[in-house]
């Protein structure tokens, strides 16, 4: 294939991986830069909704991962002023007919192992791990990306780079420097454990919800229902970058260990053995994604709150877009950019939207007192398919 048809992507995460191969599908060359020596997950559960599943179905992606996920029935949402749940929303077979494609839960190094295998699978995608994007330089006939590898500095000719390369991207860093993530004053806590440890009505396949006064807790099966991930976002100070710091169980067991707190949601938080711990931050809207041939995927273009379960969901769908918009292009100077503009243009609204509906769960499901009898007796009144109904904009959604 024509040196002129190769892309370069920087970051092997799930945004990267899916990029490569939607990029890949469309008849590019893909190199793919990660500076990690191996591929390792970030986290534990992701949730993929259908407008994300469905793409990864697109890819080739089923038998890969519908054997390690799991399809939860529903999201019981748990009210910690109520003492329990108070809504349920169907999930299963009932969101897969309305949007035509599966809700999963997986555990990200199921996703990220699919991904890779694809990835290693394609004769046109060339991962290189322990490989880091260093430098980017636009001349007449596209782009020169410099990447270290070791002590030694290498060059690649492409007609484009795209960064997905995280919150904390080296890529956005060269295009929009004065940009810089924001804090938001509240702390993920993750970590797992065996199902097998839970009674069976807790370790059911569902996403439990749980919503009290200035924390919320989520729960749900992952690893084909062996586990549970279990995720807790507390206000907090500490801020420093990174997904996996340790967490002190004492810490996190303190706050949910208060009387407001039913003895269900404690006895999941205790159970957990080996708390990991990340400040959440964001990014303002940076207004475009692109500078040229250069282009942000992403975190790095739109890093949010995870209360909307979409931060994954709209790097894949991110990935589809991209590719779809460079589809037509043959590698000249001028299409790469305005294809790139187009991409930006297509997916600004919809990512700013799903923003604002994050902050805004994340406000909900802290309320306390007065406002959040209201919104418990809200949610009761909704019934569970106007839910339902209520997330046909993000999970129906298709390229």
């Amino acid at each position: 294939m024509a040196l002129t048809r190769t892309v370069v992507v920087a970051g092997a995460g799930i945004g990267g991986l899916t990029a490569s191969l939607t990029l890949a599908a469309q008849g590019f060359r893909v190199v793919v830069l990660e500076r990690a020596e191996q591929l390792e997950e970030a986290g534990a559960g992701i949730q993929l909704s259908p407008n994300a599943s469905r793409i990864l179905v697109e890819l080739g992606l089923r038998e890969r991962l519908a054997p390690r996920a799991v399809t939860p029935e529903s999201v019981n949402i748990m009210s910690t002023r109520a003492g329990g749940e108070i809504a349920r929303m169907p999930l299963g077979e009932a969101a897969a007919a309305r949007a035509g494609a599966p809700y999963w839960v997986v555990h990200r190094a199921d996703l990220q192992a699919a991904l890779q295998a694809a990835v290693n699978d394609h004769p046109e995608i060339d991962l290189r791990l322990g490989c880091q994007f260093e430098d980017v330089t636009r001349h007449a006939e596209g782009l020169t990306v410099v990447q270290q590898r070791g002590n030694a500095r290498q060059q690649e000719q492409a007609v484009a780079l795209i960064g997905a390369d995280g919150i904390w991207s080296s890529v956005r860093g060269q295009l929009f420097p004065d940009v810089q993530p924001q804090f938001s004053g509240l702390i993920a806590w993750r970590g797992t454990l065996e199902a097998s440890a839970l009674p069976q009505e807790d370790a059911a396949p569902c996403v439990q919800l749980w919503m009290g006064p200035d924390a919320h807790l989520v729960v749900y099966p992952i690893s084909a229902g062996r586990q549970i991930n279990v995720v807790a976002i507390t206000a907090g100070a500490w801020n420093q970058p990174g997904w996996s710091a340790p967490g002190d169980s004492n810490e996190i067991n303190g706050v949910f260990a208060e009387s407001r707190w039913p003895s269900v949601a404690q006895t999941l938080v205790c159970a957990v053995d080996g708390w990991r711990k990340w400040a959440l931050f964001t990014l303002p809207d940076i207004g475009r994604w692109n500078e040229g041939a250069v282009a942000l995927l992403g975190d790095a273009a739109h890093a949010m709150l995870p209360f909307a379960a979409q931060g994954a969901g709209m790097a894949i769908e991110d990935a589809a877009v991209l590719a779809k918009s460079l589809s037509g292009s043959t590698g000249t100077r001028s299409e790469i950019p305005a294809a790139l503009a187009r991409y930006t243009q297509t997916r600004r609204a919809r990512v700013l939207q799903v923003q604002r509906v994050a902050r805004q769960q994340g406000r909900i499901y802290h309320l306390s007192g007065a406002a959040a009898i209201a919104r418990d007796l809200a949610i009761r009144a909704m019934g569970p398919h106007r839910m339902l109904a209520r997330q046909d904009w993000i999970y129906d959604w298709r390229v």
